[in-house]
């Protein structure tokens, strides 16, 4: 990574243009070509310097709802449950845990009934209780780690 990838780094934690443009945009404030911003994100995330780049939206302000879920799973049928549980469009993303409940997983559903319907199916697959672990309040955390 070289100073320029940094400053994209840095850049970018910190805001988006919402233009017709953004990575001309961009790339214009940095002084590079849109077409090596691109080329570099893309090599950032090929060599997992980047995991992710992608937008952070709020699902209940879109009429949605998220919530944390947790199961217990018998080691010996962890890696099967993992791909039931995987297999669920509205699982972002899930976590082993070393911990009586040793998976948690996001589930991020369009609607707040969607959320116990695939709990449901998710129980009613796998065999297993999931514990509905949602939000009592939220906390905002800007996160910024210089590069």
């Amino acid at each position: 990574m070289d100073d320029t990838d940094r400053l994209i780094i840095n850049t970018l934690q910190v805001g988006f243009p919402i233009c017709d443009a953004p990575y001309r945009q961009v790339a214009q404030s940095l002084g590079i070509s849109e077409t090596d911003l691109l080329a570099r994100l893309q090599a950032l995330l090929a060599n997992g310097t980047l995991t992710r780049f992608g937008p952070l939206y709020n699902a209940e302000q879109m009429g949605g709802a998220l919530t944390l879920a947790a199961v217990k799973i018998p080691t010996e049928r962890f890696g099967a449950v993992t791909d039931i549980i995987n297999a669920f469009p509205e699982v972002a993303h899930n976590y082993a845990r070393s911990h009586e409940l040793n998976m948690w997983f996001v589930l991020a559903t369009e609607t707040p009934e969607q959320q116990q319907y695939t709990i449901n199916a998710i129980e009613q697959q796998t065999g297993l209780v999931v514990y509905n672990m949602p939000k009592l309040k939220e906390y905002f955390v800007n996160l910024r780690l210089e590069a």
